[in-house]
């Protein structure tokens, strides 16, 4: 609203008289005017972004008025339609709306160093930017915080979300903290506000990562790109390093023979329409030979009945094929597995959850 009519700037305010004599409005009655038109029309003006002197100014102006005749509503309309009919370009008032243009397009690092050397914080409610946060993220500032902290925390975040930290801590501090919930009732809007900030500044103040993903699912990517050779050869060494690693870096691999215990049985006809034939017949060809039967038979028996059979005619005819070949066209269909789980269009399951779903 501040974009339309630049309230910030108005001059002390006239008495407002509706007689006869029609008055000359002060830019900040033309406001309200304006603001009361809207609100009537049903249009939902964001009020609650204008710093808070001007909600206070605009309701002590709304406050003071009484008619206005329906020559000077018109003649204010018109006044407000050319003047934003005049505007080619705003910008956001101060750094603090510059960086909030500038979200996601300069560095994360840039944008904190600017926010703390201006002295100013992200803008909007703390608490929505809170609750767009994964639990691994929240979950540290949780347990630092002290027990009301936590408990007015646990109350502003959505129930999962605030369930799922909830189980992730200590039964005596949880249990403090839900019995902290209970004294909440007294709290001011204020200090939800001032808590808000506080959470949000001490996550702002987190070193930035360098990288999004954490080292497992980096290994883990890299490995599902390589050969079956390398990858061997490299969970062999992370074994003799650090097992544990090893182990995490294993779950986080999908390669072709994860298949029958990843992929459910249903999602089997999606995939495949997804596959290049050629590759998929290079693949199924080559299977059984890399050791690999388990999961030829499980895309076989998980398709149609006629085109299983042509498959496996196909398959006679190509005879052996090149073992480069064949892992280049299971890389293919793994490929396209991963594509399809990134875009949301497949979901992989846990082994113990594929038991039977072809349902």
């Amino acid at each position: 609203m501040n974009d339309m009519v630049p309230m910030g700037s108005l001059a002390p305010l006239p008495s407002f008289d509706t007689g006869s004599a029609r008055p000359s409005l002060s830019r900040r009655a033309k406001a309200a005017i304006v603001v009361r038109l809207l609100l009537n029309e049903g249009a939902d003006i964001p009020l609650e972004d204008l710093p808070d002197e001007l909600q206070e100014a605009l309701t002590h102006q709304m406050g003071s008025m009484r008619l206005v005749d329906r020559d000077t509503l018109s003649a204010v309309v018109a006044e407000f339609a050319d003047e934003i009919e005049s505007i080619g370009l705003s910008f956001p008032p101060g750094i603090a709306g510059a960086l909030d243009v500038l979200d996601g397009k300069i560095s994360r690092q840039t944008a904190l160093r600017l926010r703390k050397e201006a002295g100013v914080r992200q803008s909007g409610d703390p608490w929505a930017r809170l609750r767009e946060l994964s639990a691994d993220k929240l979950l540290p500032v949780l347990q630092n915080e002290s027990v009301e902290v936590a408990a007015v925390m646990l109350s502003k975040l959505p129930v999962p979300l605030a369930a799922e930290l909830l189980g992730q801590l200590s039964g005596p501090q949880a249990r403090r903290i839900t019995y902290a919930v209970s004294l909440t009732g007294a709290v001011t809007p204020d200090a939800v506000d001032r808590i808000g900030l506080s959470l949000a500044m001490q996550l702002d103040a987190q070193p930035a990562r360098a990288f999004d993903s954490d080292p497992v699912s980096r290994v883990g990517a890299i490995l599902n790109s390589s050969s079956t050779l390398t990858r061997d050869d490299v969970l062999t060494g992370l074994d003799e390093t650090d097992q544990g690693f090893a182990n995490a870096v294993r779950k986080a691999i999908f390669t072709f023979a994860n298949i029958p215990s990843r992929i459910a049985r249903r999602d089997i006809p999606r995939i495949l329409r997804e596959v290049p034939p050629a590759s998929l017949l290079t693949a199924l060809a080559g299977a059984e030979a890399a050791g690999y039967a388990d999961t030829m038979a499980f895309i076989l028996d998980n398709m149609s009945g006629r085109m299983a059979d042509q498959l496996r005619e196909d398959i006679k005819d190509a005879g052996k094929v090149k073992a480069a070949d064949a892992e280049e066209a299971m890389s293919e269909v793994v490929r396209t597995i991963r594509q399809m789980e990134s875009t949301g269009n497949l979901l992989l399951v846990e082994a113990e959850d594929n038991s039977d779903d072809s349902a």
